[in-house]
């Protein structure tokens, strides 16, 4: 596989990843006004709250990736801009080396925790009675993208290849 397709595949993974956490938006915003509706009309929609919450859970997850790709997860300079280039270079990898560590932690017992509820039939303590996996799949998907991007971050950091810098959003002074 080359290289500019696999780049193209990350790229429309993360966006993908994106345009779900989008979607679970949009799903949380129609779980309120259903609940809002239930109140007042009375259409016996049984656990908007929680699904709510779910989406809302899901969208926190899946934007996680492409907002590490687009440089807007908080990053703290201070010691890597007093750095001198080799000590930068080496406090790059040590810190995407721990990253990726840690991600991989969370994606497995992410993962873990969905096929666990799966496999004891776990379903929540709401009205709803959801299967629980169900919406653990969206925080098992957002940590596995994670995982990729970091991974990602650290084989372009070890070629050289990583652009670091501050989103469009840090330059505008409010």
């Amino acid at each position: 596989m080359r290289a500019s397709s696999l780049r193209s595949g990350l790229d429309r993974l993360y966006d993908g990843s994106a345009w779900a956490a989008a979607l679970m938006m949009v799903g949380t915003l129609l779980m309120v006004v259903l609940g809002m509706l239930d109140r007042y009309v009375a259409l016996n929609f049984r656990g908007t709250d929680m699904y709510a919450g779910y989406c809302m859970a899901a969208a926190g997850f899946l934007a996680l990736a492409h907002t590490l790709k687009k440089n807007e997860h908080i990053r703290v300079t201070l010691l890597l801009n007093a750095a001198s280039p080799k000590a930068k270079k080496a406090l790059e990898l040590w810190s995407l080396s721990a990253a990726v560590l840690l991600a991989g932690l969370f994606c497995f017992y992410s993962i873990r925790l969905a096929y666990q509820s799966w496999d004891f039939n776990d379903i929540s303590t709401g009205n709803d009675a959801t299967p629980l996996w169900i919406p653990q799949i969206g925080m098992a998907l957002g940590t596995l993208v994670l995982l990729v991007a970091f991974l990602d971050e650290l084989v372009l950091e070890l070629l050289g290849q990583r652009v670091t810098g501050a989103g469009d959003d840090a330059l505008h002074n409010e």
